[in-house]
């Protein structure tokens, strides 16, 4: 059965936007959840987080026999409430995901755009500076940098942003330069539209979509690299609670209390998982060459 163009561009247009839309709002509910939850911690969280009670230590969730009322997640091995500590501890993740993030994308899609529109000598420093940059394991990379920097949250934010803006750069570099062969730029450049005009008006809207979805991504990223640090201590100087730190606590009574584990792990796959899927439907939903 034949078709016509448009009319299976519509049929493909309408299947992609039946297929994002669950995506996106299963992925925006939970990161607006926890957000929502992040803010309004003081609010919403039963307990105060950091309050100790040896009397109620590895209390059981709400459903196992031995449980409290209040307690809903149970408790750590020091008393304290399990849903409490996770609240407060989605505060420093979205603190940490949200502004390194925007970082490393300010830094590394504004040198992947020069370097994939300009080209010649530009692109070639861009390009060898970020080789060199690669070469480093990141995970590594981020602990040495704290280790020099100090801990606290400002040194985690600036070690993550240090990192990851060569991700931005390759991606943005591609796509600039493969937008930078299309008619439309050589249309404005006949039209006497000057370079930086062609690269701010014409090539960098085209681009956004995929900055979009690497951003979402790299607050994912951001998320596990600083529930990695924490998990050895190279966080916030604090008591304040986070993700890592919950889930190395966990991990050293499992066999008494599995859900101080348990628990902490599926709220950070589920926030990761959230952000790549919310930045993925994102981008089909507004990518103009997708629609």
């Amino acid at each position: 059965m034949r078709c016509s163009i448009r009319g299976c561009a519509m049929d493909k247009g309408h299947a992609s936007r039946h297929g994002v839309s669950p995506r996106l709002w299963l992925a925006g509910g939970w990161l607006l959840l926890a957000l929502l939850a992040a803010i309004f911690a003081p609010l919403v969280a039963p307990q105060d987080p950091l309050a100790q009670d040896l009397m109620l230590e590895r209390l059981p969730p709400f459903w196992l026999d031995g449980a409290e009322p209040g307690y809903w997640l149970g408790t750590d091995s020091l008393g304290r409430d399990l849903l409490s500590r996770l609240i407060f501890g989605g505060r420093i993740a979205f603190i940490v995901a949200f502004a390194a993030a925007i970082a490393a994308c300010l830094v590394g899609s504004t040198l992947g755009l020069i370097a994939g529109y300009f080209g010649g000598w530009a692109d070639r420093i861009i390009s060898r500076v970020v080789d060199v940059w690669m070469a480093f394991p990141p995970v590594l990379f981020a602990i040495l940098l704290v280790a020099v920097l100090g801990t606290g949250l400002s040194s985690v934010i600036l070690a993550i942003a240090i990192i990851d803006w060569t991700r931005f750069c390759r991606v943005i570099r591609a796509e600039a330069m493969g937008q930078s062969r299309m008619d439309y730029v050589e249309n404005a450049r006949i039209a006497g539209y000057g370079r930086i005009g062609i690269m701010l008006r014409e090539v960098l809207p085209n681009v956004v979509p995929s900055i979009v979805a690497l951003l979402s991504l790299e607050m994912g990223i951001a998320v596990i690299v600083e529930a990695i640090l924490s998990f050895v201590n190279l966080s916030i100087s604090t008591d304040d609670p986070t993700w890592g730190s919950i889930i190395a606590e966990g991990r050293l009574s499992i066999h008494q209390a599995w859900w101080v584990l348990v628990f902490p792990l599926i709220t950070l796959i589920l926030t990761v998982l959230s952000f790549s899927q919310f930045g993925e439907a994102l981008k089909a939903r507004f990518d103009p060459v997708l629609r």
